[in-house]
């Protein structure tokens, strides 16, 4: 992979530069080795994917537990119904995705954001949100719904929480 040395690069420099007293020098160095592989990295934008390509990344991301990896019929619905799909590549391995719904002018409903777990804490997911902010236009609202394992990340990259959303499950009813 073409920046692996650069993922262990950054691994290293977490544990090594923990503390208060590497907190600067942890933050510019990590910030300077996510520029590094963003270069490295391929963004493109559409949904005409390889299923099983799309399959093995969520299941290589923490995504893969809380979406129908096991129900292709409805992966494949999933990713052909959704109008924005932002992907980050490494020469043919998928890295991540950004799969959204979008009016292009007024919101942009970011339903899945997956990162290989191997490739996290690097900025792709921070790059991916960013594209699919910019390719929904400049009048949309991104508006998301955290997975509870995600719920600190998405303020640290600075979204605010919303208090009155609601949602309604499958085989839940309106009174």
């Amino acid at each position: 992979m073409r920046f692996e040395v650069l993922r262990q690069f950054g691994v290293f420099m977490q544990v090594e530069t923990r503390g208060t007293t590497g907190q600067d020098s942890r933050k510019f160095l990590l910030s300077k080795l996510q520029r590094m592989v963003a270069s490295m990295i391929d963004y493109r934008t559409g949904n005409d994917l390889d299923l099983d390509v799309v399959i093995d990344l969520y299941r290589a991301s923490t995504l893969g537990e809380r979406r129908p990896v096991d129900d292709r019929e409805r992966m494949g619905a999933m990713l052909r119904n959704a109008n924005l799909v932002v992907t980050a590549w490494d020469t043919n391995l998928l890295l991540g995705i950004a799969r959204s719904l979008t009016d292009f002018s007024y919101a942009t409903y970011l339903s899945d954001l997956a990162v290989r777990v191997s490739h996290q804490r690097l900025g792709i997911g921070k790059e991916l949100i960013r594209r699919t902010q910019q390719a929904g236009g400049p009048h949309a609202r991104l508006v998301l719904l955290a997975a509870p394992a995600a719920v600190d990340y998405y303020p640290h990259v600075g979204f605010m929480q919303h208090s009155s959303a609601w949602t309604l499950g499958p085989g839940e009813f309106l009174r």
